[in-house]
Parts: structure tokens; sequence; C-alpha cells
């Protein structure tokens, strides 16, 4: 069983956020900390000054809300939300040196063609975090 657990979340794939939150609720020790993760991809800076600052706040604010959802709809216990700005891969992995889970669990998808050139998320977690990594696809 784990102490620890990052699960970090893509909100456009709601089902399989529910589904490693499930995962995450089995392996889980009975007072096991699982923190459930939202990246929000930055916006290019070209087009940042054009959007106005309240409209990137809301953006966050939804995210978090729609992130709170999944994870009440999981009916997971000790689950702590978190919402951050950045690249996911990149973000994901600081949030895992910030917190030192046991484990992280990751979902995955059929890869694209882009994702045998440069990698998916979830396959860059894999090579470089410093702990167990279970990925469900």
């Amino acid at each position: 069983m784990y102490k620890k657990i990052l699960v970090p979340i893509d909100l456009s794939h709601e089902d399989v956020g529910a589904r490693i939150l499930e995962i995450a609720g089995k392996v889980a020790a009975p007072d096991a900390q699982i923190v459930a993760l939202h990246i929000v991809p930055d916006i290019p800076a070209y087009a940042e000054t054009y959007i106005p600052a309240e409209i990137r706040e809301t953006r966050t604010s939804d995210q978090h809300k729609a992130l709170e959802a999944v994870a009440k709809a999981s009916g997971v216990k000790n689950l702590t939300i978190r919402v951050d700005h950045g690249t996911p891969h990149v973000k994901i992995l600081d949030v895992a040196d910030e917190i030192s889970p046991d484990l992280v669990i990751i979902g995955s998808h059929k890869p694209g063609l882009s994702d045998y050139f440069l990698g998916s998320t979830a396959a860059r977690v894999v090579r470089h975090a410093g702990c167990s990594v279970l990925v469900d696809r």
C-alpha cells in the first residue's frame, strides 16, 4: 500500500482521470495522501498579451472546479486538489520532486505520430520520475 500518490489528470480525458483516481483509491493505504493534479498549459507569449487577465483567472478557476467534480465522483478519500500552470511533463516532475510521492499514477493514450517523434507526457514522466510510476492505458 502506498502512503503518498500523485495522480496527474488531463481534464480533456475525464474518463481516464476517473479511472486512475479509482486505481489510486485501491492501492492507497488507509491513511494515504492522494494529490490530484491538473496542469493548465501555458498560453504562448505572443498570444498572452491579447488575453485579459480575468479570462486567464477564470480559466484556472474553471479547471479547478472541473477537477473537483472528477475527484468527488471518484469517491476517493484524503484527496488534495491542485491546479498548476506550465508544460505538463515538466510540471508533473516538479510537483513529484516537491511532494516526494511513493507512486505516480498517470493515464496514457494510443500514441499518435507526433508521440513517436516527441514522446508522450506519460513516457517522459516514466523516464524521469524519481519514484514508481504506474501507467494506465
